[in-house]
């Protein structure tokens, strides 16, 4: 008990405390010329719920995480599978090679996008020369741009927890169903998936939260196309200096977060208990 004292401070002091100021200011009043006004009222939730614009953000938010999130496993899990069962001397260079783009920030990452997918970036250069469309077409400033960045944001953290979990999986295991006639499919569908489930079930969480949460890219690959609720927190924060509607957005943001990252964590772990008695 002793030893999670300091842990639990640290805890409160970091994420409890602002998370009751921000639910102190959420519930202030808003005036343009006074700004924020000391009061007890719902009026800034009731804003959100009752304006459609603000109910499409988080929409789009959800989709755009939860999309993001799929990617990120279908094309995050062979390259753990095959990282954890590799007995190559070059392995702790791959994993060197995937950790090292968590090294450039997000805003440099996003500046990469945007040279690729400009009207005369890389992937519409590719386009034309092999005629696949006639002229550069519109692929930045779009939702397309905002998944492939976010999901390139997020992908190594979904590889690296999977792989943490692919390597505790025992390789007899697999090496019995095999030899008991199962293909490679049905042995990955039988055996791997359902023993990988504790690791898709964090990284997943672990990306979602990530998407949920995502700034830089939204703002930069989606421009004025495309809103979501991080850049609308910071709109509302920064620029209208409306803090009592931030904080209720934020409050917003990180309540539908947790419960939808608990309950697909829930879910999963429910479907793994239920795999392991059967």
């Amino acid at each position: 008990m002793s030893l999670a004292l300091p842990a639990s401070v640290v805890v409160v002091l970091v994420i409890v405390v602002p998370a009751l100021q921000l639910f102190r200011y959420s519930l202030n009043h808003f005036d343009v010329q006074a700004l924020m006004q000391a009061a007890w009222t719902p009026e800034n939730y009731i804003k959100f719920f009752t304006e459609p614009y603000y109910l499409n953000v988080l929409g789009t938010t959800l989709k755009i995480a939860a999309l993001c999130t799929a990617l990120s496993l279908v094309f995050g899990f062979p390259v753990a599978y095959s990282l954890a069962k590799s007995r190559s001397r070059f392995k702790s260079l791959l994993i060197i090679l995937l950790v090292f783009p968590l090294m450039v920030g997000n805003v440099v990452r996003a500046a990469g996008w945007m040279v690729m997918l400009g009207n005369a970036g890389f992937v519409n250069a590719l386009l034309v020369h092999f005629g696949i469309v006639a002229q550069p077409v519109r692929l930045l400033y779009t939702p397309l741009a905002v998944v492939l960045g976010t999901t390139g944001v997020v992908l190594p953290y979904m590889i690296l927890t999977l792989q943490s979990v692919l390597e505790g999986i025992d390789l007899s295991v697999e090496e019995a169903a095999r030899n008991l006639g199962a293909s490679f499919a049905q042995t990955f569908t039988a055996v791997v998936l359902p023993m990988s489930l504790p690791g898709v079930a964090a990284g997943s969480m672990l990306v979602f939260i990530l998407c949920m949460n995502a700034y830089a890219t939204p703002v930069l690959l989606g421009g004025t196309g495309l809103t979501m609720m991080t850049p609308a927190i910071y709109d509302q924060i920064g620029k209208a200096a409306n803090w009592p509607f931030g904080a209720a957005l934020a409050l917003i943001l990180m309540v539908v977060t947790l419960v939808c990252a608990i309950a697909s964590n829930w879910i999963i772990h429910r479907r793994y208990a239920k795999t392991m008695l059967a």
